[in-house]
């Protein structure tokens, strides 16, 4: 099995546009986004 390739990333972010609807994707990626950067600067 290969990793997530790029028809399966658009497939994912579709169901989070109909999840979350389209204004919450930005903050939502904020929050990930820092989330991230906080757990790299931690290890």
């Amino acid at each position: 099995m290969g990793g997530i390739g790029f028809p399966e990333l658009i497939i994912i972010f579709l169901v989070l546009l109909l999840v979350f609807g389209a204004k919450r994707i930005p903050e939502i990626a904020r929050g990930i986004g820092k989330g991230i950067r906080e757990f790299k600067s931690a290890t």
